[in-house]
């Protein structure tokens, strides 16, 4: 197999931020352990395509609710590849746990970004079975597969990232 990418932690200080935007009633010390726990994806088997995603901290979600996950995780990937991020399958078959933008798509530049190329995953409970999904901590809840893909002849791409969604279009 051809080694294309290897995941880092984002800094302590990027995800303390980014878990006090959306979670602001966890304390410093709460979020300091969630950190020191935080696992980097990895296959759980030889034959494995895709790296597990493990969450930082525990989360219960309602039919129709969301929530969007600070993994506290970055990855640095050859340029020819892109990581693609899923949720397990046995969510999504059991609760039908969706990503809100169906498949997450991690590009190579991203690793530089402003915001360390830190990834969040946004995740919402579709059930229509009125199942309550229950997450916890170090849980694996998402999966990434790197993917290998090409350029047109007539490419001209030539715009620089300097940010997480959508910041190519702004």
């Amino acid at each position: 197999m051809r080694k294309v990418a290897q995941f880092f932690k984002v800094s302590k200080e990027n995800f303390k931020a980014a878990v006090q935007d959306d979670f602001p009633g966890f304390s410093d010390e709460i979020i300091d352990v969630m950190y020191d726990s935080i696992k980097k994806p990895r296959r759980a088997t030889t034959g494995s395509a895709g790296y597990d995603i493990f969450t930082p901290f525990s989360f219960k979600l309602a039919p129709g609710e969301t929530i969007k996950i600070p993994t506290g995780i970055r990855v640095r990937i050859d340029e020819d590849f892109v990581l693609k991020i899923y949720p397990r399958s046995g969510l999504g078959f059991k609760f039908r746990l969706q990503l809100n933008n169906t498949v997450g798509i991690i590009d190579s530049d991203y690793f530089n970004s402003d915001n360390e190329g830190h990834i969040f995953i946004k995740l919402t409970n579709d059930s229509n079975e009125n199942k309550t999904v229950e997450i916890e901590s170090g849980q694996a809840f998402a999966q990434g597969i790197f993917v290998e893909y090409g350029i047109t002849v007539d490419d001209d791409a030539d715009g620089v990232r300097n940010g997480g969604f959508g910041s190519t279009t702004e």
